[in-house]
């Protein structure tokens, strides 16, 4: 939540992330009813299913890229592309992995390459981070840290005791011998993939971009002098382009590396996957509104790419739901669990008839089909229920926005339809047969019969050529081989048409036919998802509530804290009317109210005075008396204290126009 922007320096922010956190705990409601403990599973499960199945995805996605820098690895001595130059004693093989902006993601394909590395290329793999490497000695440290003080084994047998190294003994040559030493332990198995008896030491910089130049330069000038001794092999981590390697380093540095690009799949690709895999697979029960998508794919494309803050979307989404929605513990039932007097209880059976969606359902039928539905349990649901579920699961994500039948895609595709020859129609109505054989419902068997009854009906026409059943033979012999103007052929067009309206062929009735079957059944099962009986209990379609969590602005959240601690202390002292001041609000928050009242430059003095009388109300000291505006250091302390949260938080900061005064930084309050 935002409210851990502010938890630094600020006892206040503390005191608030606690209270939120009891309060979402009170919220939680998962054993208020009889269905918490199911609901609660069921997402747990689904949770941990979208993670794996992510995961997944982004393996396969990656493989050929892994496998291509796997093999980059093992040949060392073919560090470029071409076979002809190979590269020169004090050059360092070095792979430029071009992942993206999407930063994110990065951590994940990291782990995967750091796992294959290891257990199929060499066991001396060592990755860095910008944040821990500050300085090269840092750089080494860490280096040396990952490779000897954490019991590298080579083999999976033996076992390491090397305690942590001491930071006077991080050097290169010292790395040399603890690599000779661990070389003659390894087993024949260990080398009989690679291309030469060296175990590569593969050094992987995670966010390439991110390291100071200087620490880049003077580690590759060390590891360049130590080529013939230990077999390094680089892996820049890069989110731009291949170009940031020369913008880091120069000529005299980047001429020490034999440098060598792979790219992995754009984000886009990526993400196009997870929808196929997950989001639209029928065997995924949790669905989302076409507003929710239109939420996450807008935060994908307009903040950061990432897949995987995407996927953390869709397992918010997926907890809200089963979170505020007692009826999400039936999305997931087969049949036989549904029927049960557990999942289907009288208290769930009302609950069903209680959702607007159930009642509008209810409103279309007959007025007996209406009693029974309000009246009988068991007629809800046996007859309505499991159908229904069953059928909302199948919806598309594009029909579940609007009707699909008014789209002008929709219309161009019932055009392109009506001037396919035979053969090209019973090709596309047998692979429509054939996903339709998946399907176990009794309609949809119906409709698989009438679609097998159309493909015998056209298979059993006879005479019809390609040209009259593509409705589009030559415009005319006479006409072949004869220069025309645009506008006789236009003429001769429209007459061609006119002919064709007024006597239809045996094809052209049953093509129409099959049309119109076609459309019949778009418009009746793919209607948008709102409009189907009981897609509250699988669809998810707060996206207000979504576009409130995920794109949070920080600065609105603190000003809100400090604004009206009462709503995240729910201390009933705190209540005060519109422009007051509470006596008994924590430091931080008297102080945030008292600048809003200063200009561009707030004198700390005056602060400081308004601050103690405020603090003089809450000790009941008389305002009229000489007392009243005193401070002691006590008071002295906690404003100082309460000033260096606001600069901290971003509201002010020091000046050099007045030495004792602060300059104010934000305007607008909450």
């Amino acid at each position: 939540t935002t409210e851990t922007l502010i938890c630094s320096d600020s006892n206040l922010s503390l005191m608030i992330l606690e209270t939120a956190s009891k309060k979402r705990k009170r919220h939680i409601g998962v054993g208020d009813d009889e269905n918490g403990c199911d609901r609660f599973t069921i997402c747990q499960k689904l949770w941990e299913t979208v993670q794996m199945n992510t995961e997944v995805i982004q393996d396969q996605l990656n493989k050929k890229v892994l496998d291509s820098l796997a093999e980059f690895i093992k040949k060392p001595g073919l560090a470029c592309s071409s076979d002809v130059w190979r590269q020169r004693g004090s050059e360092i093989p070095t792979a430029a992995l071009m992942l993206g902006v999407n930063v994110p993601d990065h951590a994940m394909t990291f782990r995967s390459l750091c796992n294959l590395l290891q257990d199929s290329v060499t066991p001396f793999v060592v990755s860095v981070h910008a944040k821990e490497c500050a300085a090269v000695k840092l750089l080494i440290q860490k280096v040396l840290e990952q490779l000897m003080g954490r019991g590298v084994s080579v083999d999976e047998e033996q076992e390491d005791d090397t305690a942590l190294l001491q930071k006077t003994q991080c050097t290169i040559s010292a790395l040399c011998q603890w690599y000779k030493t661990k070389c003659t332990q390894v087993s024949p198995k260990r080398k009989e993939n690679l291309a030469k008896n060296d175990l590569p030491v593969v050094v992987i910089f995670k966010d390439f971009e991110a390291f100071n130049s200087q620490v880049l330069q003077d580690f590759i000038l060390i590891c360049s002098r130590y080529t013939q001794e230990l077999p390094f092999v680089f892996i820049f981590g890069i989110a731009t382009s291949p170009s940031a390697i020369q913008h880091r380093l120069p000529h005299s540095v980047s001429s020490l590396l034999c440098i060598e690009v792979f790219h992995s799949l754009s984000c886009t690709q990526h993400l196009a996957s997870v929808f196929d895999k997950l989001i639209l697979n029928s065997q995924f029960p949790f669905k989302l509104s076409s507003r929710v998508i239109q939420v996450l794919v807008g935060i994908f494309l307009y903040h950061d790419f990432s897949v995987q803050n995407f996927v953390k979307g869709l397992q918010f989404s997926m907890l809200e739901h089963f979170n505020s929605q007692p009826l999400s513990v039936l999305c997931c039932q087969k049949h036989e669990a549904l029927l049960s007097a557990k999942i289907l209880s009288k208290q769930n059976v009302e609950r069903i008839r209680h959702l607007p969606s159930f009642m509008r359902y209810v409103e279309t039928q007959e007025p007996q089909e209406q009693v029974r539905l309000l009246t009988n349990d068991e007629h809800v649901k046996v007859t309505s229920f499991y159908s229904t579920i069953v059928h909302i699961r199948e919806l598309h994500v594009s029909c579940i926005e609007k009707n699909l039948w008014e789209t002008e895609e929709y219309d161009s595709a019932l055009q392109l339809l009506r001037i396919l020859a035979k053969d090209e129609l019973v090709a596309a109505l047998r692979s429509c047969a054939e996903i339709l054989k998946s399907a176990n419902t009794k309609r949809m068997q119906n409709v698989l019969q009438q679609l097998e009854d159309f493909l015998g009906r056209l298979e059993a026409l006879q005479g019809v050529s390609s040209e009259d059943s593509s409705g589009n033979g030559v415009v005319s012999a006479k006409m072949e081989y004869q220069r025309t103007d645009l506008f006789q052929l236009q003429k001769t067009l429209l007459e061609k048409e006119s002919r064709r309206t007024k006597r239809m062929n045996p094809f052209e009735v049953l093509r129409s036919q099959v049309i119109d079957f076609i459309d019949s059944l778009v418009r009746e099962y793919l209607t948008p998802a709102e409009f189907q009986p009981l897609n509250e209990v699988c669809y998810y379609s707060s996206s207000g509530v979504l576009r409130q969590r995920l794109n949070v602005t920080p600065r609105t959240s603190i000003q809100a804290a400090l604004t009206h601690p009462f709503y995240y202390l729910k201390n009933e002292s705190l209540k005060t009317n519109t422009g007051t001041i509470s006596s008994a609000a924590p430091d931080l928050c008297i102080v945030y109210k008292l600048h809003l009242e200063c200009g561009r430059l707030i004198n700390l003095y005056d602060w400081l005075e308004a601050y103690v009388t405020v603090m003089s109300a809450a000790e009941d000291q008389d305002t009229n008396s000489e007392e009243c505006g005193k401070f002691d250091s006590l008071k002295h302390a906690r404003f100082i204290q309460a000033v260096s949260e606001m600069e901290f938080l971003g509201f002010v900061k020091s000046t050099k126009q007045k030495t004792d005064h602060v300059a104010r930084l934000t305007w607008g309050g909450c």
